[in-house]
């Protein structure tokens, strides 16, 4: 599926650099745009459905799933208009419930303290889904399509090129059937960077690069750091994605824009402030995709 381009750089560093920084300030701009449509707004009320968990619960989640977006019980999905899959397998965080202590469980100290301390606190363990284990329902209207997927039939060279730099670097890439919408992942215990089969060639490159930049920015190597800067990061790897798509010559923001909009919460500050990690992963790929003049192209 994967094509051979060899393809030189035939623009100057500093064309290339305002090139690379025009880029990824449209992809900001367009994010503005976004977020000022009834499609941003039916997504803010889906997004506003789901609890806000803890660190310890979102550690929790991602190593039982590194790849959870959203997360809820079987019947909150069913309320939201999908069904849990049979046999999906539930991932376990901790619940928080509270009751008040009986009449007969009150001591002599304990009728005298405040009322609102006269409880027992205790953490059932509760069973919730990924929106990648839920199917939609029939009828029912699906909020979370801001990403539209790529179709095109060429993958501009990227595969070839992006996987021999992974592998020199440690690093396998490998080809797996990925369910729910999930498109790719990395993982760094194992140095594996994973594609899924469904994806088109232009997809499956975009997707490698923004896997590519995980990698190169050290995005999951502490799960805790992840978990806590999870938006961040993901708007970090799309944006690189983005523009160095926009670098070789085939545009992502069909899919790009909406997710990038997703992570970052349609912030085009907190875009604009990645601008320097985002320009400086950018042209590491680039370099590896586009070789200079006094480079040998095989």
């Amino acid at each position: 599926m994967t094509g051979t381009k060899s393809r030189k750089q035939t623009k100057t560093p500093e064309q290339r650099q305002a090139e690379a920084e025009a880029l990824h300030e449209s992809i900001a701009t367009q994010v503005e745009a976004l977020a000022d449509s009834e499609q941003w707004a039916r997504f803010l009320a889906f997004a506003g459905a789901f609890h806000a968990y803890s660190l310890g619960n979102l550690l929790l989640i991602l190593s039982q799933r590194p790849d959870a977006t959203h997360v809820a019980g079987f019947r909150k999905w069913q309320s939201l208009g999908r069904q849990v899959r049979k046999g999906e397998k539930a991932v376990k965080i901790f619940g928080y419930r509270e009751r008040k202590l009986t009449e007969d469980e009150l001591d002599e100290e304990t009728r005298k303290l405040d009322p609102s301390k006269q409880v027992v606190r205790y953490f059932p363990i509760l069973s919730v889904f990924d929106i990648a284990q839920t199917d939609l329902m029939d009828g029912a209207e699906d909020p979370t399509e801001l990403a539209a997927a790529l179709t095109g039939d060429d993958d501009h060279g990227i595969i070839e090129a992006l996987s021999a730099y992974l592998t020199g670097e440690g690093w396998t890439v490998e080809r797996e059937a990925l369910r729910g919408g999930k498109n790719g992942y990395s993982d760094p215990e194992t140095r594996r960077v994973v594609i899924g089969e469904h994806l088109s060639p232009e997809h499956s490159a975009k997707t490698l690069i923004h896997e590519a930049a995980h990698v190169l920015m050290g995005h999951t190597d502490d799960l805790a750091e992840y978990a806590e800067h999870r938006g961040l990061m993901e708007t970090e790897a799309e944006s690189v994605a983005y523009v160095v798509a926009g670098l070789v010559g085939f545009d992502t923001s069909a899919y790009s824009v909406g997710y990038v909009a997703g992570w970052s919460a349609a912030d085009a500050e907190l875009i604009r402030s990645t601008a320097a990690r985002v320009l400086t992963t950018v042209h590491r790929i680039a370099a590896v995709l586009i070789p200079t003049d006094d480079a040998t192209n095989e």
